[in-house]
């Protein structure tokens, strides 16, 4: 019997990823980790406290002089690109599970605005553009519009107010604009806010216009509710699903139990770091074979936010909820992986997620030394991975190729 935990940091990048510039040419110099570790630095005169890090060997993929040189830990390390267009979680953590997103079509609101207002007034509700900006308000009360927290064109929303009406309202306005949208996901997202929806409207990057989210007050606000609709896939060929019908116990936390599709599975979303933490712990020391998957959100929502000392703490939170892990996860043939879904530098100068390339922590109690990792070409290689270590033929995945230590390049 075996566990594997995969502990998605949203937004850990590590570097940027050589074509990062395509939109925003400074995002060439993405750096999450290390400007982090940088600036908290700087402020506080302290490096940041990432012993459990340091010890899966984050320094070795990332050298800096506030993590560890070397490790004792069997652990194997490597990076991975992402594999799929742009920067966003829905398509990290879909391609991490084993699609193959890397056809993703990108098309901004405003490029199909009139065929979505079109079928919203077909499904019998009222449209009208705001202030004759390319985004809608369906029903006077719910806004269609771009996401400004990926890059433009990748994803659209649907967001209203739950003093205004109710989720489900929300939820069926989504559904239709699901039906004609050629982008990777529709959210649609019912939360508490600090004020009207419009107040909240702001230009992004490449022409888009939308909500802004965090400055809204849903993430701080009780009683949010998100939905994702993703693109049709074949989810009998991502990890999860697979991995249920092979008889593993599966567990979805955080914002992996919103996004990823598994009706055998246990969810348990959440937003606050110390529930995700606590939820990945419950479900690893349950008895039998488990497969894992933790989504920690906060640390993206202080990227978006431009908070490195936030995006520190954060960390440093994460690091003690991992030694723990890795106290627990002590059988031969146990994973915790450890991993990010794109990046988003806190410092970058934007609000935006970074397209950077993304760690790969992999503890491995029956080994015996630390070692390098190949570069993956894609963050389906880590389901691939994943599948393997619980057993499974990773073949079976619609996209990915199991991770092997390079014999010949121990780590320090």
């Amino acid at each position: 019997m075996s566990k594997t935990v995969i502990v998605v940091v949203d937004g850990l990048g590590v570097g940027a990823m050589p074509d990062a510039g395509a939109l925003r040419p400074g995002d060439l110099y993405a750096d999450t980790l290390g400007h982090t570790l940088d600036r908290c630095h700087t402020v506080s005169g302290r490096p940041l406290r990432l012993p459990s890090l340091g010890a899966l060997g984050l320094g070795l993929l990332r050298p800096h002089p506030d993590l560890a040189s070397h490790t004792r830990l069997p652990v194997a390390v490597g990076r991975a690109a992402l594999g799929y267009p742009g920067a966003d979680t829905f398509a990290g953590h879909q391609t991490m599970m084993g699609a193959d997103f890397s056809q993703v079509t990108v098309s901004r609101l405003g490029e199909c605005l009139d065929q979505v207002a079109a079928a919203l007034a077909t499904a019998g509700h009222s449209v009208e553009r705001l202030d004759g900006r390319p985004l809608l308000v369906v029903d006077k009360a719910v806004l269609v519009h771009d996401n400004l927290e990926a890059d433009p064109g990748i994803n659209w929303n649907a967001s209203g107010r739950l003093e205004d009406l109710r989720f489900e309202q929300i939820l069926a306005i989504a559904r239709t604009v699901r039906q004609i949208a050629p982008i990777a996901r529709v959210i649609a997202v019912g939360g508490h806010a600090d004020g009207p929806l419009p107040r909240y409207v702001r230009d992004g990057d490449g022409g888009v216009v939308g909500l802004d989210t965090p400055a809204t007050g849903f993430y701080r606000n009780a009683g949010l509710r998100v939905q994702h609709l993703g693109a049709s896939l074949d989810h009998t060929r991502q990890l999860p699903d697979f991995a249920a019908r092979a008889g593993i116990p599966v567990t979805l936390i955080g914002k992996a139990a919103d996004i990823l599709a598994c009706d055998a599975a246990v969810r348990r979303p959440a937003v606050p770091t110390a529930d995700v933490l606590a939820h990945t712990l419950q479900a690893a020391r349950a008895d039998g074979d488990a497969l894992v998957v933790a989504n920690v959100q906060e640390t993206d929502l202080a990227g978006h936010q431009q908070d490195p000392a936030r995006y520190g703490r954060l960390l440093e939170q994460v690091d003690a909820g991992l030694a723990e892990l890795i106290a627990l996860l002590d059988t031969p043939g146990d994973r915790l992986i450890v991993t990010g879904d794109h990046g988003n530098d806190p410092t970058i100068g934007h609000a935006y997620h970074t397209r950077e390339y993304v760690p790969v922590l992999v503890h491995r109690p029956e080994a015996d030394s630390p070692q390098h990792l190949p570069d993956a070409h894609s963050l389906a290689d880590i389901g691939a991975t994943a599948a393997a270590a619980l057993g499974l033929d990773p073949t079976a995945l619609a996209n990915g190729t199991p991770l092997r230590p390079l014999r010949d390049q121990p780590a320090a």
